[in-house]
């Protein structure tokens, strides 16, 4: 009787239901990927604007792909490619957050999150550059400084995340509980630091003699203030995690859903979304001025 028991537990085991977790209630996988971890309303809030910003993308990529090819700006040709690949990322590491509660998903947990956010830190860090150079910033030789200056940040601070990740065991993108861990909260402190006092620096730029410098548009500037207080509010939050206070870990939940879930959104309305819109209205200006030349109008002159 025992060894029947033994078997139907090995067959249990290895079937493909067991593969998802279940509880008494007898939940399915799916119920689990959504409610379990972080809960259900954390997993929609990163998941439902993230989603609806690919559909946008892949809604808008016709037009948006001729709107390129007819302007030839190899700038905004690089940032909407890259803007696609980490809108892509990001996407999978919002649907995939039951990872963080799944000990063998531990290594891709990792490997996704660093690439997911590194792409985003890229992102940041490549506008930041380009903001810098000023209002003559453009062509070939601007984005090449640009890429040259993002890679290489990039690239150090990728290494030195999976030094601490998979040489010291520091669990930095795993968020499932509240407890201290002085090591991790000390890197994010400093990673939150450093980005908030870049943002400060360019509000004060903007706000001083250097003004001129700075590209004279307001979406620029609404962007760095929704960056500077992010990122502040991220920093207080990680401060108080690193102390033990419970409200500090749920402020950096909010903090991680408005950055995963808005921040692409942002940086597309800030910089994409004028070109686009500046390249209908040329369109609309030639075609009004071939249909004048034509002479279309020549009847309201009558």
């Amino acid at each position: 009787m025992r060894e029947l028991e033994q078997l139907a537990g090995i067959s249990l085991s290895m079937s493909p239901d067991a593969a998802f977790p279940t509880d008494g209630g007898g939940r399915s996988g799916l119920s689990w990927w959504l409610t379990d971890c972080h809960g259900l309303w954390y997993n929609l809030a990163l998941i439902v604007p993230s989603a609806l910003f690919v559909a946008y993308l892949a809604y808008q990529a016709r037009k948006s792909f001729s709107k390129l090819t007819y302007g030839r700006s190899y700038i905004m040709i690089a940032y909407y490619a890259l803007l696609w690949v980490v809108s892509v990322l990001n996407l999978l590491w919002c649907l995939l957050q039951a990872w963080q509660c799944t000990p063998t998903k531990e290594f891709s947990w990792n490997m996704l999150s660093l690439f997911s956010k590194s792409g985003m830190l890229f992102l940041e860090i490549s506008l930041m550059a380009f903001l810098l150079q000023g209002n003559h910033a453009s062509g070939l030789e601007a984005l090449t400084h640009t890429f040259v200056v993002s890679g290489v940040i990039v690239a150090a601070d990728i290494l030195l995340k999976a030094i601490y990740i998979f040489g010291f065991g520091v669990p930095l993108f795993v968020d499932t509980s509240e407890s201290s861990n002085r090591v991790k909260w000390g890197l994010w402190i400093v990673h939150k630091l450093l980005l908030t006092a870049v943002y400060g620096s360019v509000m004060f730029m903007y706000h001083s003699k250097w003004r001129e410098r700075l590209p004279a548009r307001p979406a620029f500037y609404n962007y760095i203030c929704a960056m500077l207080l992010l990122n502040g509010i991220s920093l207080f939050a990680c401060v108080l995690v690193g102390n033990g206070a419970g409200f500090g870990f749920w402020l950096y939940n909010l903090t991680t859903v408005c950055y995963h879930s808005l921040y692409l959104p942002l940086l597309y309305v800030t910089f994409l979304a004028d070109f686009f819109q500046e390249e209908d209205l040329r369109l609309e200006n030639v075609y009004y001025s071939e249909m004048k030349d034509a002479g279309f109008f020549d009847a309201d002159w009558d």
